[in-house]
C-alpha cells in the first residue's frame, strides 16, 4: 500500500512537471505581426498555420498531462481513503 502511495505520488508529480514544460513550450513561439500594407505571400501563410497547429498540439498535450494528473490525483485520495 506504501509503494503504490509513493508511486501514486511520483506519476503526480511527473505530470504536472510535464504539463507545466508543454504549456511553457506551447506559449513560448510568438507570430510575428504584420502590417496592412504587407503582402502575404503562401510561404508567409504556411508559417502562420504551421506555428498555430504547432501551438495547437502543444496546448493538447499540456491539457490531456493536467487531467492524468488530476486522474491520478483522485486515485491516490481514494486508496488514502480506503
Amino acid at each position: 500500500m506504501h509503494n503504490l502511495s509513493t508511486i501514486l505520488d511520483l506519476s503526480i508529480v511527473g505530470f504536472a512537471m510535464a504539463s507545466a514544460w508543454l504549456w511553457w513550450a506551447s506559449g513560448r513561439h510568438r507570430v510575428r505581426r504584420i502590417t496592412r500594407r504587407e503582402e502575404l505571400s503562401a510561404a508567409d501563410i504556411n508559417r502562420l498555420v504551421v506555428a498555430l497547429n504547432r501551438s495547437q498540439m502543444l496546448n493538447t498535450r499540456a491539457a490531456f498531462t493536467t487531467a492524468c494528473a488530476g486522474a491520478l490525483a483522485a486515485i491516490r485520495l481514494a486508496v488514502d481513503l480506503a
